[in-house]
């Protein structure tokens, strides 16, 4: 993946120093070890009697379901394994050992409770909020081919000048707009190589550079937050909240971009006032120089009139009648019929994202369609909890873990039971705004997640350049972090109290 985005030789350089750190002989040992544990308290609670777990009427399959999704936290927690390679475990375990085209033995329903359709758990790859990402994917990919991506960025920043602050924020707002619709990772490994002329005409012991450097990182995780395609936990909360059978609020692009984009905003502003005053420039003006090699031919402007089509039609679902995951289709059919990507250009796909969220999707299907999720309801009283409590307790939980581990991981992990959760609760959740103020939440919780050089790719990538150290990433993150959270859950409580969603 990313092959032909500008800047791959940071992406690339990134996966082998952690492909060392990874298969280095102590770091091996370790993954055994844990492994080993995952193994052995999975197994435990797959064979342990059922009324340890204090649910009336817990069947096997059920019992099974508990083991697996104690599995795939340990696994991503830990990250014994890659992500998507733990979601692939997730299909693969629930496929074989709870649905009705299990292991003959082992998947008799006279035995062992009603079990899953296997069709179901299959089709969560090919659920519509994937074929947002594929669609997400394709558009970006095509840019880039074209050399399209590029001139954007050589025309937006322009009007910015060449006062060093103004730069900064050109930076910021490009970066933040490209990450809405481009792969965060793409985006700062393209945004970073744009920077390397700017850094030579800034001097070394100056801390502009700094500012330069972690305004990609910054932005890049922001900006994210503006579409439902921007980043991973927001269309996985997208698919709890519009599930025809669960919440069916039928929230649109057009109306995730109409909040979050503000939000997007003024928090890009907020980054842009700190990165100058925390880092201030010692040379007051630097002249861009972006060399842009877009291709003037039939496909390129194809690419340009698909591009702001599909787009108008995200903005315009409620107009249109098309959702946002059908129109996700229109520029891959386009391309395809016109040549403009090709076979070998689907490889740059990033289909371990796609299996990471299936996985996740897999899990929570498991949770509703097996009764497990119903039983939980009756066994704990959710109801009782307060709506603050676990509006605090989720947004702390996910901001803590998705410092440590993939986003998407922890959107996966925690979107199925805080559904749960705020189904339980009902009406009680409208003293802080509804069920969207938790789940959105928790996506605003897990893109201001910046703090280490492993919380994102985009934070990876910039620390692989050497320009900043870990002290000034975490400085900046923090306190991004922390703003980004409380500013958008009190969009989220006004949004929600207003019955704007």
């Amino acid at each position: 993946m990313f092959k032909i985005f500008p800047g791959f030789q940071l992406v690339e350089a990134y996966h082998q120093v952690s492909h060392a750190k990874k298969y280095h002989p102590g770091r091996v040992i370790k993954k055994s070890a844990q492994a080993l544990f995952v193994l052995i308290v999975t197994l435990i609670l797959w064979n342990m009697p059922s009324s340890f777990f204090g649910m009336d009427g817990l069947t096997v399959v059920q019992q099974r379901i508990i083991a697996i999704f104690a599995f795939a936290t340990m696994m991503w927690l830990l990250e014994v394994v890659s992500s998507w390679a733990t979601s692939v475990a997730i299909i693969g375990l629930l496929l074989l050992f709870t649905s009705d085209s299990g292991i003959i033995f082992m998947c008799d329903e006279t035995k062992v409770g009603t079990l899953l359709s296997y069709k179901a758990i299959m089709a969560t790859f090919a659920d519509p909020v994937i074929m947002l990402f594929i669609g997400g994917f394709v558009l970006a990919i095509a840019a880039t081919k074209t050399g399209l991506d590029g001139q954007l960025a050589k025309v937006l920043l322009k009007p910015f000048g060449s006062k060093s602050e103004n730069v900064l924020l050109g930076f910021i707002f490009i970066t933040g707009l490209f990450s809405m619709f481009v792969s965060n990772t793409a985006t700062a490994a393209m945004m970073l190589t744009f920077l390397t002329p700017v850094f030579k005409q800034l001097p070394p012991e100056g801390k502009g550079r700094i500012a330069m450097t972690l305004s990609i990182p910054v932005a890049a995780n922001l900006g994210g937050i503006g579409t439902p395609i921007g980043t991973p936990p927001n269309t996985i909360a997208l698919k709890y909240l519009n599930d025809p059978e669960g919440l069916n609020m039928n929230i649109g692009f057009g109306e995730w971009m109409l909040y979050m984009v503000p939000l997007v905003i003024v928090l890009l502003v907020i980054s842009w006032f700190l990165l100058k005053k925390i880092f201030p420039f010692t040379q007051k003006t630097v002249k861009l120089e972006i060399e842009s090699n877009m291709k003037r031919d039939k496909k390129t402007y194809i690419v340009i009139v698909t591009f702001f089509v599909t787009v108008a039609l995200w903005l315009l679902d409620s107009v249109t009648g098309i959702n946002s995951y059908t129109v996700a289709l229109i520029p891959f059919v386009v391309f395809a019929l016109t040549g403009v990507i090709t076979k070998y250009d689907l490889e740059e796909i990033n289909w371990s994202v796609i299996w990471m969220v299936a996985g996740g999707f897999a899990l929570g299907y498991s949770l509703n369609a097996s009764g497990l999720a119903e039983k939980m309801v009756e066994s704990i009283p959710f109801g009782n909890f307060s709506p603050i409590l676990i509006l605090i307790l989720s947004g702390i939980i996910c901001y803590a873990l998705s410092n440590f581990i993939s986003n998407s991981a922890t959107a996966a992990l925690l979107m199925p039971i805080l559904a749960v959760v705020c189904t339980a609760m009902g009406d009680k959740l409208e003293a802080i705004g509804g069920t969207s103020t938790i789940l959105i939440g928790i996506a605003i919780a897990a893109s201001s997640a910046m703090v280490l050089p492993i919380s994102t790719p985009p934070n990876a990538l910039a620390y692989s350049t050497n320009l900043v150290n870990q002290k000034d990433m975490a400085r900046i993150g923090l306190i991004m972090g922390v703003i980004s959270i409380v500013i958008g859950y009190l969009l989220m409580y006004f949004i929600g109290t207003a019955h704007l969603i």
